[in-house]
């Protein structure tokens, strides 16, 4: 697998400021930090705070009863974690997208939590842009990945052992060859204009296979198509 194909699933452009605010949750255990991503969230035009929580509960209870764009998730909280809590608002509210926040860049957090539906994972120190241009690019339907989870996650899922036959005929029955074609692209990690242009198809055909194959298999993000492709044994690891 080549560096700059491990490299690009979370590099995406940020998407054009939307009209309608985007609103936001803040869920995290520490005063301290909801404090400092309130003060983020209120600095933009385009973002709205929706709430705040300090545990998963108080979390589920914010979605269920609030409109929620985008939750910025502690992962480490009492009662219940930020991966569990997050396995639950996706399942429940599929609109909601989640961005995984942690002090911790490590497997035992980044992958769990992207398995549990999160479309970002970013650490607590990456600087206040980055967090709104992830706020942003996941309420547009892309996903955003801390680089060095990214590298990682690829060369985690691209060694799984034995190949899936019996999940990689299921998409095989489910997409279009068309579409089939789109997910082994997906696995480049490349972004929509670079694949359009490698197969010789405008950016928005491009887009729009991306869509129907995420619809189909039930994905919600590209990152889980690359997951999905590579634990499937659908693609393998490349030089």
């Amino acid at each position: 697998m080549s560096e700059r194909q491990r490299a690009t699933i979370g590099n995406v452009s940020e998407p054009e400021t939307p009209e309608t605010p985007i609103r936001v949750a803040i869920v995290d255990d520490q005063e301290l930090m909801r404090s400092a991503l309130r003060m983020m969230v209120e600095s933009q035009p385009d973002l709205e705070l929706a709430g705040e929580a300090a545990d998963g509960h108080e979390a589920l209870a914010l979605v269920r009863t609030k409109r929620v764009d985008v939750v910025l998730m502690d992962l480490r909280m009492p009662r219940l974690d930020g991966i569990q809590a997050t396995a639950a608002i996706t399942a429940e509210q599929p609109g909601t997208r989640v961005v995984a926040l942690t002090t911790f860049d490590l497997d035992d957090y980044a992958f769990p939590a992207i398995r549990a539906g999160a479309s970002g994972f970013l650490l607590k120190d990456a600087r206040a842009e980055e967090i709104v241009a992830a706020i942003r690019t996941v309420h547009a339907g892309q996903a955003v990945v801390a680089p060095s989870t990214t590298r990682r996650l690829l060369e985690h899922v691209a060694t799984v052992p034995a190949p899936d036959s019996g999940r990689v005929a299921d998409i095989r029955a489910t997409l279009t060859p068309r579409e089939l074609d789109m997910l082994l692209e997906l696995a480049t990690g490349d972004s929509n204009a670079e694949i359009a242009r490698r197969v010789h198809l405008s950016e928005a055909t491009v887009k729009t296979h991306v869509g129907h194959v995420l619809a189909k298999l039930g994905l919600r993000d590209r990152v889980q198509a690359v997951v999905l492709a590579y634990e499937t044994g659908l693609v393998g690891p490349r030089s």
